[in-house]
């Protein structure tokens, strides 16, 4: 019960970060820089924080928390800079390939080495006992990413340049494809950043925080890093780009539409770290399952995020066979989440 309990709480966290791009559509008159920008002050900045002080309510301060390992926190915002260049360029992949399938290439290859490497810096052999499960389940995530990308390839192939355009307005399948990997390798990064942070969440326990919250100030501190890649590269753009004014160059309306929405973006976006700390306090007992949940995280963002894709209609007008495949695809991802509790 317990271990369904976390899968479920990891499956909300999901399915919020999934939803997170669809306010962004309904953000108006400024340029992708701008809400990049501000949405990330709320997902990366904002919640994070007050997830921390929620936790931190409970037991000791976070200057506490943090000075307890210096090289542990310093590592965590080090990854957290590089998870920062995966989480640009996992923007720029929903922008080439659409919420869909620039999702599922990006979140596969985060999957893998978020997963991987981890296990691979404890010394963790991969070919034997827990590894070979941990590995096993890893291909069988990356096996049903790869089948919606397939499914995703024959959408591009059967549709017009017109039809591409309209679906998606900036669709590009080579640039898409280059980026969206990017951002996956760099994105794993997040879960390096969370496993160097160990130290800090063992010391929220010690202090009398719920091990269901004790993760929460390890999020703040790559979120923190992450907001530095990204501010950088945005306010570049302004500049470069002389977008800048837009932030308050529109109309009052305009700018409490574009806050609100950006707000709700970033919350939803939060929500899956929030789930995935909260919901690994319920695999303590499963070794396993707990060095998987990254997986299991991005498993889950890869179907809801298809699921949006069909609400959003970036599916329309595919044949029965890309359908069928799609489909095909989902289900093993599901499979792929419960696959670790089945061995």
């Amino acid at each position: 019960m317990e271990v369904l309990l976390g899968l479920l709480i990891i499956a909300i966290g999901s399915f919020g970060q999934s939803s997170s791009y669809v306010p962004i559509k309904k953000v108006k008159e400024w340029s992708w820089e701008n809400f990049w920008l501000v949405q990330g002050i709320f997902a990366w900045l904002g919640f994070p924080l007050i997830g921390a002080l929620i936790a931190t309510s409970q037991g000791g301060s976070l200057g506490e928390l943090y000075g307890t390992d210096g090289g542990a926190t310093i590592k965590a915002i080090i990854y957290g800079v590089l998870w920062g260049v995966g989480g640009l360029t996992f923007g720029l992949s929903m922008r080439y390939l659409g919420v869909a399938l620039g999702q599922s290439i990006s979140l596969g290859t985060c999957s893998a080495f978020g997963t991987l490497l981890p296990a691979i810096f404890a010394g963790d052999n991969l070919f034997s006992g827990q590894g070979l499960i941990l590995l096993v389940g890893v291909c069988i995530t990356l096996a049903g990413i790869a089948v919606i990308g397939y499914a995703g390839s024959l959408r591009a192939k059967n549709m017009t340049e017109e039809e591409k355009k309209a679906a998606i307005k900036d669709f590009a399948l080579t640039k898409g494809l280059l980026v969206a990997l990017l951002a996956g390798v760099m994105s794993a990064c997040f879960a390096l950043g969370l496993d160097a942070a160990t130290p800090i969440k063992e010391k929220a326990i010690a202090l009398g925080i719920q091990p269901l919250f004790a993760g929460l100030p390890t999020i703040l501190l790559v979120t923190m890093g992450g907001f530095i890649t990204n501010a950088v590269y945005c306010i570049f753009q302004n500049v470069k780009n002389k977008t800048g004014e837009e932030y308050f160059g529109v109309p009052s309306g305009v700018l409490v539409n574009n806050i609100l929405f950006c707000c709700l973006a970033g919350v939803l976006w939060y929500s899956q770290f929030f789930g995935l700390e909260m919901g690994k306090s319920c695999f303590v007992d499963s070794p396993v399952l707990l060095a998987f949940s990254w997986s299991i995280l991005m498993a889950l963002n890869v179907t809801f995020s298809n699921v949006w894709g069909i609400i959003l209609k970036e599916w329309k007008g595919c044949s029965t066979k890309t359908l069928a495949v799609l489909i095909i695809g989902l289900l093993i991802l599901v499979f792929s989440v419960f696959y670790p509790n089945l061995v």
